[in-house]
């Protein structure tokens, strides 16, 4: 479990408005107030099958971003590679323009997975109580969380038994209680009816709106375009177009296209 859902750090997380302290290696490395973190180059590849190609693009502090494309596009193998839990032959990220070895991601980045639960012969309520005695969180803390993801009806039913959406709502809470300023998040909608997938969208702005920088996979554009600020469209392991709906339409010069328009036409 280490490593995916992070529970022990090698150190503190760093606080969501604080730059990480590392010594600078690379003088082109500057900091700069806008970004949070750069990522430089990633390039991973299993034998001949190259995954993930010269991948390149920005977060800004605050704001959600979306990993776009279909299954197979290597949205999860980014995810996994930006977290520092799979070895990749470039894995360069810069946070404040300084560089951050896939050793410290952790203290800055926390990853909830797709298809992972923890726990599964505990109830809802004992592994809610272990992330927040973890990270410190108190109980009022934790009953907020709770109501805002629905998890009321389930909290002494154990982890196994949930079904597929209130799973995922557990795995939201979890990501919710952790303190770290970057959270990653591989399918946060799979489960999800069009209300439900609204209500999370809603639970995700707020927690962008006090300070926390998301990333979210997905694969149905449609949920991306409600909620993402930026998208990073990602095909065949390349990314082959970044930046708001706006941005992107006037690349493709199609000024009222939608997500899926501008994606088919990028890819």
């Amino acid at each position: 479990m280490d490593g995916v859902l992070q529970l022990v750090s090698p150190g503190p997380p760093i606080r969501r408005n604080t730059p990480l302290t590392v010594k600078a290696t690379c003088d082109s490395a500057q900091a700069d107030d806008q970004v949070l973190l750069r990522v430089d180059t990633i390039n991973k590849q299993y034998a001949d099958q190259v995954v993930l190609a010269d991948v390149a693009f920005d977060i800004q502090h605050g704001e959600i971003i979306g990993i776009i494309g279909p299954n197979g596009a290597g949205k999860t193998t980014l995810l996994e590679a930006l977290a520092g839990i799979l070895p990749a032959e470039t894995n360069d990220v810069y946070w404040h323009g300084k560089p951050l070895p896939p050793s410290r991601r952790r203290e800055a980045i926390f990853y909830l997975p797709d298809g992972v639960r923890p726990y599964q012969d505990q109830p809802v309520t004992r592994v809610l109580s272990l992330f927040a005695s973890v990270y410190r969180r108190s109980a009022d803390e934790v009953a907020v969380i709770v109501e805002s993801v629905g998890l009321k009806p389930v909290l002494h039913k154990r982890v196994h038994s949930l079904s597929k959406g209130y799973g995922r709502r557990l795995m939201l809470a979890l990501g919710l209680l952790t303190p770290q300023p970057l959270l990653l998040m591989d399918e946060p909608f799979d489960g999800f009816d069009l209300r439900q997938v609204r209500e999370m969208a809603g639970v995700l702005r707020d927690e962008a709106a006090k300070g926390r920088t998301l990333v979210l996979a997905i694969h149905q554009l449609m949920d991306a375009e409600r909620i993402c600020d930026r998208f990073i469209l990602l095909a065949d392991g390349r990314v082959r177009g970044a930046g708001a709906l706006n941005d992107l339409r006037a690349r493709t010069g199609n000024p009222t296209g939608n997500l899926e328009d501008i994606f088919l036409a990028l890819t």
